[in-house]
Formats: C-alpha cells, sequence, structure tokens
C-alpha cells in the first residue's frame, strides 16, 4: 500500500511513523508512506502556501495553486483509491472505513492548516473527507497520523498475530472484553477462572458476555447498530 500525504510539516510525522507497527510496517515493505512538503510547491521565491481570504474574516486559507500543482503531479504518476481531506466536518472515522481503507493500494492524505483550504480544491480534487471527532485541531497532522495508524495496522502481513486486528474493539460493534496476563493472583486480584481452563468455547462464550456487558455500559450508542 502507499499512502502519500501532503503537509507543511513533515517533521511532525517523525515521532509516530518512526516506531512501533507503522515503523515494522514500513521495514517489512507492506506500506510505503511518503512526507509530501507542500511548500515545494509553491510558485513564489517565499515558498507561501496560505493568503488571506475572499470577502474579509480572520485567519488565513490554504491556496488552491500548490495543492493542485503537488495533487496534479502526484495523479500523473499513479492511479489513486482516495484523494482524503482530513477535516473536522468530514465522515466520522469508523472501524469499518479503516477497514475498507485498508484494501486500497494508493491514497493521499491532505494535511489542512490555518483556516482551511481553498473550497474549489474540496470540490474538484478531494474525494472523501474525515474526521476524527468533534473537535478542532491546530493541524490536519495529527489527523493523519491517527487515519494512517488505524488503516495500516490492518493490512496482512503487519501485525505478527493476523487473528490480533480482528478481535479488536468496534470491528464487531463491540467493545473488547476484559484481558488478563500473569501473574494470576496479585495482591488478592484473580484472574476468572475460566480463562485458565483451556475450554476455547467456553472462554469465547465469556468473552462475548463481558464484551456486550461493557458495551451496554459504556457505549450503549454502538448496540443500536
Amino acid at each position: 500500500m502507499r499512502i502519500d500525504i501532503i503537509t507543511i510539516f513533515p517533521e511532525m510525522f517523525e515521532g509516530p511513523f518512526k516506531h512501533s507497527i507503522i515503523k515494522r510496517a514500513q521495514q517489512k515493505g507492506v506500506v510505503k508512506i511518503n512526507l509530501i512538503n507542500l511548500r515545494e510547491y509553491a510558485t513564489d521565491k517565499h515558498k507561501r502556501v496560505d493568503d488571506y481570504q475572499y470577502g474579509g474574516g480572520s485567519g488565513m486559507v490554504m491556496m488552491v495553486e500548490p495543492i493542485a500543482n503537488c495533487i496534479d503531479e502526484l495523479k500523473s504518476k499513479n492511479d489513486y483509491d482516495e484523494i482524503i481531506y482530513m477535516s473536522p466536518d468530514g465522515e466520522l472515522l469508523t472501524q469499518k472505513i479503516a477497514n475498507r481503507f485498508s484494501t486500497f493500494e494508493n491514497i493521499i492524505i491532505l494535511c489542512g492548516h490555518y483556516k482551511g483550504i481553498d473550497e474549489r480544491i474540496r470540490e474538484h480534487y478531494i474525494t472523501k473527507e474525515i474526521s476524527i471527532g468533534d473537535y478542532v485541531l491546530s493541524g490536519g497532522e495529527l489527523a493523519a497520523a491517527v487515519l494512517t495508524d488505524s488503516v495500516v495496522r490492518l493490512i496482512p502481513g503487519v501485525l505478527n498475530d493476523e487473528t490480533s486486528a480482528l478481535s479488536d474493539s468496534f470491528q464487531d460493534d463491540l467493545l473488547s472484553p476484559p484481558v488478563y496476563t500473569r501473574p494470576y493472583d496479585f495482591k488478592g486480584m484473580k484472574v476468572p477462572d475460566i480463562l485458565l481452563s483451556g475450554n476455547d468455547k467456553k472462554i469465547n462464550e465469556w468473552r462475548l458476555e463481558k464484551a456486550v456487558k461493557r458495551t451496554k455500559e459504556r457505549r450503549p450508542d454502538l448496540m443500536d447498530k
């Protein structure tokens, strides 16, 4: 899978993309992540990518030309399944969306800043807008990192245990059940005996029961699905 991320702050991705699962996925060659500095597509000597908005008002707007130049060049070299803009008014990111994106071959993720991007980019270039929640961040980089992580970990060959992602919260619209590890008895707090029984059928039934119970208590809205 190829993920091209357009940003004016590529250095913000160094931490999350150089550690843990995403680092290993890149080392295995399962995913290729390209950080593209939008300023390289600016048309003036100052590498400016923002300007005042027409009609007045506070806040700068990311200019249409640098973004269009960047996306046009990328599209001349690759076919993309989606061109995604991280936006608070986009579709809320869910596990089902991450599952679908993980089957793609090539995607572009555009990180906005300031007051947003010129609307002409949204109308004529963007194919999908994604939000990670009903709040506003300083820019789209953190949201793009969240989206990338949620997608990459689902690609076959990324996780050592291929079944791990299938049992994550939200995969079946349920929260995950409680999990335990050693020691069995910690200060009188013991692991449920069923988990030591070796009876896979009973253990799976217990986990489903606990997942349903936890979902009803903490996220009853998911039960409606």
